[in-house]
């Protein structure tokens, strides 16, 4: 019962029941999108939150599941489950590959090789004939799981709800385990890590793979939801939108990811057609009001300032 009072564990119980009923009052399909997205963000804030490396390429690996995924389900009828866990094992094992080249240099040159691999990860998905190039792949089947047919909205909106929530519970755990105090401190300063006999480059490399599988398992997510896979999933805007998401949110915090993608993926949804091409101009005019006047980022803010009203209200009391 005292662990069931734990502030954390409330909040993560309501935004699991406000999940659980938000078809009767939100668009579905719109909930998903976040969702998939907020999987990609988490992931991706996993390396640049607590680990302090920045990549701007991380949707070769989310773009990755997304076509290998509708690939298996579409052309060799594997079953729905199968498919995603393939997927997810290819961005793992293509992380693995850019992880071990990137993790060598620091810095922006980290972040350039990262740009640099997914831009040609990019260009072959664009030129390989089972991608169907430029028109991508439609009509992916969905399948069933544990003999739950996934054709229906509601059926197919509570299996993304049961991955993002599983995906979101290991992340957390990631977090708080003691591989997440070793990222904390690669984090906050490399050199006193590798004094203190860690081996950086290891758990560097470590954390780069699990962020590139959990990428793909949001990807592969995303092709079963959504019955398809185009080349916007591998683009490098995709890389740049995560990277908004998680600043926008508070990068260093657990629902940050999720609270950015929601504020993305609504504003690109909602006003893309109102506003055209200037979409991106108000995403970028957003993005620079962050950086400058909320530079923890909407969670981060609001956690610190939550954080001074408790310090004042314990001095009051005293």
């Amino acid at each position: 019962m005292k662990r069931l009072s734990n502030p954390t564990i409330v909040l993560y119980a309501a935004g699991l029941i406000f999940l659980l009923v938000a078809p009767a009052f939100l668009y579905p399909v719109l909930v998903m999108k976040i969702l998939c997205f907020a999987m990609f963000a988490c992931a991706f804030n996993l390396l640049l939150g607590y680990t302090g490396l920045l990549s701007f390429g991380h949707a070769a690996f989310f773009g990755t599941a997304v076509y290998l995924t509708a690939h298996a389900l579409k052309v060799w009828a594997w079953p729905t489950l199968l498919g995603i866990a393939f997927g997810t094992a290819a961005a793992a094992l293509l992380g693995l590959v850019i992880g071990f080249l990137a993790i060598r240099r620091q810095g922006i040159y980290f972040s350039m090789i990262t740009l640099a691999m997914a831009q040609l990860v990019y260009f072959f998905f664009l030129q390989s004939p089972f991608t169907g190039g430029e028109n991508g792949l439609h009509g992916i089947p969905r399948g069933d799981v544990l003999g739950i047919g996934l054709g229906g909205e509601r059926s197919i909106y509570y299996f993304v709800v049961v991955v993002f929530a599983l995906s979101f519970w290991l992340i957390h755990r990631t977090i708080q385990s003691p591989f997440g105090q070793v990222l904390r401190a690669i984090r906050e300063n490399e050199s006193r890590a590798v004094s203190l006999g860690y081996d950086v480059g290891r758990y560097k490399l470590l954390v780069f793979v699990l962020s590139a599988a959990l990428a793909g398992l949001a990807g592969a997510t995303k092709a079963v939801a959504f019955n398809l896979a185009s080349l916007s999933d591998v683009h490098w805007h995709t890389s740049g939108d995560v990277v908004l998401m998680s600043l926008l949110g508070g990068m260093g915090t657990v629902l940050g990811p999720v609270v950015g993608s929601a504020v993305v993926v609504t504003l690109q949804t909602q006003f893309a057609d109102k506003l055209g091409s200037l979409i991106t101009v108000s995403m970028g005019g957003i993005f620079a009001v962050c950086v400058l006047a909320f530079r923890r980022g909407i969670v981060g803010e609001v956690g610190d300032w939550l954080s001074r009203q408790s310090m004042l209200s314990g001095t009051a009391k005293r």
